[in-house]
């Protein structure tokens, strides 16, 4: 199968079972408008992570990769009202896109966003004693997967659910030395997962309008 009929499926999964959704159509223009990189989750994928959310009952999210706010929103629409999600954003450029973002979707009371180097704001919460969350979504640099999971580790408990974006790569992550930076950081997410003992984890491979590739979840024991 090619690509375009991915996305041509992608675009009947949304139209037979999502209603219209101005908002978010008006958080993505605005992200192309502002020169943000074309890298969102797509919107099935969005809503994948929403019912994550609701399904896991969680009322504390962390999110590592914010760019324009368009799966933080998805998120935070599936918390509870007295819910929050914290987004960890290191451009300030797309950090203010996606305050924007969040003010337009009406979800700014749910989003707390910290602008800064994500190893360095992890560091922070776990000096606030911010955690323990209830869903983590690593969506950030590739290469430092391996520093995202373990500080997942640190900020999470029994029964939190972790979920790293990326890690298929359109295949390549079977490429034991690809030379690939990505690459390399998603086989480190398998390797992180598969070898911590409070993990039990899995990946789905997906196709769809961002081509070919897939999530890593786990949730810690």
């Amino acid at each position: 199968m090619s690509s375009k009929t991915w996305t041509a499926v992608d675009r009947y999964i949304v139209s037979s079972l999502f209603e219209a959704d101005p908002v978010l159509d008006a958080v993505l223009a605005a992200n192309r408008e502002q020169g943000l990189p074309a890298i969102d989750v797509s919107a099935a994928q969005g809503k994948l992570l929403s019912l994550l959310v609701r399904i896991r009952g969680a009322k504390k999210v962390l999110e590592i990769g914010t760019l324009g706010g368009y799966s933080t929103i998805w998120m935070a629409r599936g918390l509870p009202a007295d819910g929050k999600i914290v987004t960890l954003e290191l451009d300030p450029h797309h950090a203010k896109v996606a305050r924007s973002n969040f003010e337009r979707a009406g979800v700014s009371d749910r989003v707390e966003l910290r602008a800064g180097p994500a190893l360095q704001s992890l560091a922070e919460l776990n000096s606030e004693n911010a955690g323990p969350f209830d869903l983590i979504f690593i969506d950030a640099d590739k290469p430092n997967n391996p520093n995202y999971l373990s500080w997942a580790m640190r900020l999470s408990r029994s029964g939190t659910v972790i979920v790293c974006d990326n890690v298929i790569r359109d295949g390549a992550v079977v490429k034991e030395h690809s030379g690939d930076v990505n690459v390399e950081g998603a086989r480190a997410a398998f390797s992180f997962i598969g070898s911590e003992k409070r993990l039990d984890g899995t990946a789905i491979q997906t196709v769809g309008a961002k081509g070919y590739d897939g999530f890593a979840i786990a949730v810690v024991d």
